[in-house]
């Protein structure tokens, strides 16, 4: 098997002014919709079975969106609970992490903070497939260390039901809808909850790895009418699963040298839920015990940008989250993408359960 590229140069710590301001989380919540699609469901209607998607991908089961909801729904829920946790109903600037935007054009944040009562607020999406969440981190701290806002919503949501082939045996039994948000302060940068320092890359030559091939100006200034194939999410799973353990581990590595931590200073590792194997793999190419990897794959799926905010929503309400624990994060994702980040886990109130039985996102 050929060995992977080197990894690109790095971004290094996150952005700061001068005076030594930083990004502090201080409030989380996540949110999936109701409706449950187990795998006894799916195996109903492609060969598969239980069984067999347990022991590929550690999933029992995900969330579906109902016909007619969409991304900026469930970033609603997750930010308005995100808002509630740290006690405040004002930020000055929205971002939105998502493969699935409502629309090509306009940005879902724009409308995502006007439902949210946000009107006025600087909004935009960041696009990076399942490392959305870390790059969007960066880019809230950025925002934040350079004076431009106090506090900054951060909200990674995805439907991925609206770009899966239902029919595609291989991705539809991975892949759920949900959304994951976080606010972040202006705070000082030995505080718990500062996000500390970053490592994000990128590698555009593998492109073709991870796509929705139509839908953009590539495909609508040509003059091929585009497939089935070419209209839905696609993935090359062996190939991906090679990159992402490779990269996910290395950018982790160089988030904890960058933190001056080692592997063993770590109390939870929170990677991007792809699947239970490729979770599992990084942990042990770290040295990582699996009791500190934090996983809610089997229950909700992997959910693209929203899956590392869902798991930490869900750790902590579980409470495996404590006050001073020292936290890593990294994703891996199309484009393709990676990026690590490392805190200290703050003070938070513990929040409710991502999916309240019988509860609909607000309108």
């Amino acid at each position: 098997m050929p060995s992977l590229p080197p990894t690109s140069p790095s971004v290094l710590s996150s952005p700061r002014t001068p005076q030594g301001r930083a990004a502090v989380l201080c409030g989380l919540a996540g949110w999936v919709p109701p409706r449950v699609v187990t795998n006894e469901e799916l195996s109903r209607r492609l060969d598969t079975s239980d069984t067999w998607i347990r022991t590929r991908t550690g999933i029992g089961q995900r969330h579906f969106v109902e016909p007619g909801q969409a991304t900026s729904d469930m970033a609603v829920e997750a930010g308005r609970r995100a808002l509630r946790s740290a006690g405040t109903d004002t930020v000055d600037a929205v971002v939105v992490a998502t493969t699935t935007p409502d629309r090509p054009c306009p940005a879902t944040a724009p409308v995502v903070a006007s439902r949210l009562g946000l009107t006025g607020a600087a909004a935009f999406d960041v696009s990076a497939v399942c490392t959305g969440f870390v790059y969007g981190l960066a880019s809230a701290a950025g925002l934040i260390a350079a004076g431009v806002a106090e506090r900054v919503l951060l909200i990674g949501a995805d439907t991925y039901s609206a770009i899966v082939d239902p029919d595609d045996r291989t991705n539809a039994i991975i892949f759920g809808d949900g959304a994951g948000a976080v606010v972040l302060r202006a705070g000082d940068p030995d505080e718990p909850g500062a996000v500390g320092h970053f490592d994000l890359g990128s590698d555009g030559a593998n492109e073709e790895m991870i796509m929705v091939a139509a839908g953009g100006s590539r495909q609508r200034t040509s003059d091929a009418e585009p497939s089935r194939a070419d209209r839905h999410f696609s993935m090359r799973g062996k190939e991906v699963f090679r990159h992402a353990v490779t990269r996910m581990a290395a950018s982790a590595r160089t988030t904890l040298e960058l933190a001056d931590r080692k592997a063993e200073d770590i109390d939870h590792f929170v990677p991007h839920q792809a699947n239970l194997r490729i979770l599992r793999s990084v942990a042990d190419d770290l040295g990582l015990p699996a009791d500190r990897c934090v996983s809610n794959v089997e229950s909700v799926g992997n959910t693209g940008a929203a899956s590392i905010p869902l798991a930490l929503s869900d750790a902590l309400a579980r409470g495996t989250l404590r006050p001073g624990d020292n936290v890593l994060l990294t994703a891996f994702g199309g484009g393709l993408t990676w990026g690590s980040c490392f805190l200290t886990w703050p003070a938070l109130p513990e929040p409710g359960p991502s999916y309240d039985q019988g509860e609909e996102p607000a309108s």
